[in-house]
């Protein structure tokens, strides 16, 4: 599998997960999770999506095993980082560990993905 194709299918999932916690915050009027619901969305719909749209644009690097390692990473942190800062906002102090590894995770993650993009400007640039 492509890290465009992984990254397209996740971020559909979890942009459907961030609907659903959506209408159940507004079914029952407990909105104390919101702000997990906006990092599940921003991190797992957006930021995916995104990667999605950057991989196939760069075919070599789409291709590559660091570039699906990066998506699980970013999956993985997003998970993470959600299910801490609910627990935070619905009152479980066991969630502040969750939240700082996932937020650790995916920024070492976005580090990845910077390298990414400059080892590939780089290699563009020795090309010309």
């Amino acid at each position: 599998m492509k890290a465009a194709s992984l990254s397209f299918l996740s971020a559909v999932l979890l942009a459907v997960a961030g609907m659903v916690w959506g209408l159940v915050m507004a079914i029952t009027g407990d909105h104390s999770t919101m702000p997990a619901h906006a990092h599940l969305i921003l991190l797992g719909w957006v930021s995916l999506f995104l990667f999605g749209i950057f991989y196939p644009l760069h075919p070599s690097i789409d291709r590559s095993k660091t570039a699906l390692i990066q998506v699980w990473i970013w999956i993985a942190g997003t998970l993470c980082v959600t299910l801490g800062v609910a627990l935070i906002h619905s009152g479980h102090a066991i969630g502040d560990p969750f939240a700082a590894a996932g937020s650790m995770t995916v920024l070492a993650d976005m580090l990845l993905f910077g390298w990414l993009v400059i080892r590939r400007e780089q290699r563009t640039a020795t090309a010309l």
